[in-house]
């Protein structure tokens, strides 16, 4: 079996000898290790559906069968219909919407049941229900939609689609708030206040009709007028990696290249870098913008470094430049969870029939967060 890779998307053949192939890794990861990896894997054959975050190292997102962001792996690995595990290098909320689509009868796995997400663990879902409970002592809150971002527990998901609500990714999130702000008098948006601000702010709506929501603090640490007044409530919520971005980043590229360079981001960035920026998307925008770029041209590029690194491998073949925004890497490191290692055990444990470690979502819970994943799919294909 070989492994024909290139720096954003992986596929399998399996009909070359696994003597023929060529394993990328970090030069302190044992060879002999990334060749045990594949011959499990190799073994395991297409039994194993293995999805790979673009955030992912390079030495584990190698052996993926499918590369990409969380919704659209989770999609893929729902279409699976003879496999009998999906895996998943990613994090734990990526690893409850695949078993939430996926059929009942597949496991899901996480190599290492560490790897989460620090964002998504800022919307704790009793946080969630005290701000509920609170703000409906201010306002009617059945004139309020809620709207969570994927990157949120299940509970989380659950909890809107049990409240009207629904889930937005950062590619259809103007879809969907635009959805919510036709649906009610206000939008409460968790767990990432970047992403809502900028999008909302994009769909016209004032940043003096913004506020946001601090679940340590009474009324989210507003008044009763302000919360009255808002339309848009966000949640105190944000990326870990992204918000190493700054303006002044996008400042020092422009100035280095006398502005013969375009700065894109990602909306979990804040609002100042966000404005500093000439393109903003999601992690597929920027890849299809650089991708149909003209020969020649520069990017600077804040999202996390190992995607950075990987298009700007596959650029340079082009005559492209990209670099990281930042002048330093900017790796999630939650997602770095998944190792080798990690992966290897994962692996071993299957052969023996053992699960390590399985995600799965209780069904009560599934059952909303389902409801609110349909909503979301409905509203983006309208």
């Amino acid at each position: 079996m070989t492994i024909i890779k290139t720096p954003l998307e992986v596929r399998w053949n399996p009909e070359q000898p696994i003597e023929d192939v060529t394993l990328m890794g970090d030069p302190s990861t044992p060879p002999e290790l990334l060749r045990e990896i594949q011959e499990m894997r190799a073994a395991l054959g297409k039994q194993l559906v293995l999805l790979g975050h673009h955030y992912q190292r390079d030495e584990v997102i190698q052996f993926a069968d499918k590369t990409g962001d969380s919704l659209a792996l989770s999609q893929y690995a729902a279409q699976m219909r003879d496999a009998s595990y999906v895996m998943f290098l990613g994090v734990h909320f990526m690893a409850e919407t695949a078993d939430m689509l996926t059929p009942k009868h597949v496991p899901v796995i996480l190599p290492d049941k560490r790897a989460g997400c620090t964002m998504a663990d800022m919307a704790q879902i009793e946080d969630i229900e005290e701000s509920w409970e609170s703000l409906a002592r201010v306002v009617d809150t059945e004139k309020v939609v809620p709207v969570t971002y994927i990157n949120s527990t299940a509970a989380v998901k659950s909890f809107v689609g049990a409240h009207g609500g629904t889930i937005c990714t950062s590619s259809n999130a103007h879809k969907i708030i635009q959805w919510a702000l036709e649906g009610g008098e206000k939008v409460f948006f968790f767990p990432d206040q970047h992403l809502g601000r900028n999008t909302s702010f994009e769909l016209g709506i004032p940043l003096d009709k913004m506020i946001v929501w601090d679940p340590n603090e009474p009324l989210g640490g507003n008044s009763a007028e302000a919360v009255k007044n808002a339309r848009v409530l966000l949640w105190k919520g944000h990326c870990s990696v992204h918000q190493h971005f700054k303006p002044a980043h996008a400042d020092y590229w422009r100035t280095r290249f006398d502005g013969d360079v375009t700065v894109i981001v990602h909306p979990e960035c804040s609002f100042e870098v966000v404005q500093k920026a000439d393109i903003s998307g999601s992690t597929s925008k920027i890849i299809n913008t650089i991708r149909d770029a003209p020969a020649g041209s520069r990017w600077a590029v804040g999202t996390e470094n190992h995607l950075v690194s990987r298009l700007g491998q596959e650029m340079a073949k082009e005559g492209k430049e990209v670099y990281s925004l930042a002048p330093y890497a900017c790796l999630c490191s939650t997602m770095f969870r998944i190792s080798p290692q990690s992966m290897a055990d994962s692996l071993h444990a299957l052969l023996d029939g053992k699960y390590r470690y399985q995600i799965s979502v209780d069904d009560e819970t599934a059952h909303y967060a389902t409801e609110a994943l349909n909503r979301m799919f409905e509203i983006t294909n309208r």
